[in-house]
């Protein structure tokens, strides 16, 4: 007889996540809640130079292929400029 596993959720503590229906519901499936991390390992503090730019960038622009969307990014990344680059790395925290 195979036991069932235990499911354990991230949780963010939105509002879906805390209201007293959910937290009921986790409770009556008993599935564990862990709390989100502070920091995510797979987003480094680098990466944050980088999102609004890009962002901004795709913005309203539509791609049919996947390898349009690879090369428009590759184009953002060609076309900013060394002073863009120094600021990403200078605004790191020490």
């Amino acid at each position: 007889m195979l036991l069932p596993t235990p499911i354990s959720l991230p949780r963010d503590n939105a509002r879906p996540h805390v209201s007293k229906a959910t937290q009921e519901k986790l409770q009556e499936l008993n599935w564990d809640t862990v709390p989100h991390p502070p920091y995510s390992p797979d987003i480094a503090p680098s990466d944050y130079h980088l999102f609004r730019p890009l962002k901004l960038f795709l913005k309203e622009k539509r791609f049919a292929k996947y390898e349009d969307l690879k090369m428009a990014v590759f184009d953002f990344f060609d076309s900013q400029s060394a002073t863009f680059w120094k600021k990403g790395i200078d605004d790191l925290p020490e």
